[in-house]
């Protein structure tokens, strides 16, 4: 039977779990490519580990839908622990700044926190330090979620945030005034 919509194709993301070994980013990768995936973004984040000790990373592709399943198969068959697999469709996408000592609380930590706690994509990050890493320092980023979870994902950003003393500038939200 032949595909009619054989140039349709689907972004998808899956979270991974990784050793920290050489090759094993690699090694993750390969399925996604033999089996007709197009790499989007990776997000490794060799400086946090999972519950179980293991570096999570966040793979965004490309591929036709008839190709997904086998896919997060062949990841399976090569032991790539995959905690996440699935479309991704966000329809929104939303801009916050924060300040504050960004770089001494761990940018990543926090950018894999936002990700993990909430249903959100970190798609941008624009990062400012005029007086150097130890001092007071900004970060624009730039999320993607899903229109129905905007609110949800700000409250993580606020608490993520206020764990590590930082101050966040969020956009307005339907509903919302200037007070």
């Amino acid at each position: 039977m032949a595909d009619h919509d054989e140039g349709r194709v689907q972004a998808y993301t899956v979270r991974l779990e990784l050793s920290d070994e050489p090759g094993q980013l690699l090694r993750a990768l390969k399925p996604i490519a033999d089996h007709g995936g197009n790499l989007l973004s990776v997000f490794h984040e060799r400086g946090s580990l999972t519950p179980r000790g293991n570096i999570p990373v966040e793979v965004d592709f490309e591929c036709h839908p008839n190709r997904f399943e086998t896919i997060v198969a062949a990841l399976r068959t090569a032991s790539i622990n995959v905690i996440r697999a699935g479309a991704e469709r966000y329809d929104e996408e939303i801009t916050v700044i924060l300040t504050g000592h960004i770089i001494d609380t761990d940018v990543s930590d926090t950018l894999s926190r936002i990700t993990t706690e909430s249903n959100a994509s970190v798609v941008d990050i624009s990062l400012s330090a005029p007086e150097g890493t130890s001092d007071v320092s900004s970060a624009r980023l730039r999320l993607a979620t899903d229109s129905t979870e905007t609110n949800d994902v700000l409250d993580t950003v606020a608490t993520i945030a206020g764990d590590k003393e930082l101050r966040v500038i969020q956009p307005l939200t339907d509903g919302e005034g200037v007070a």
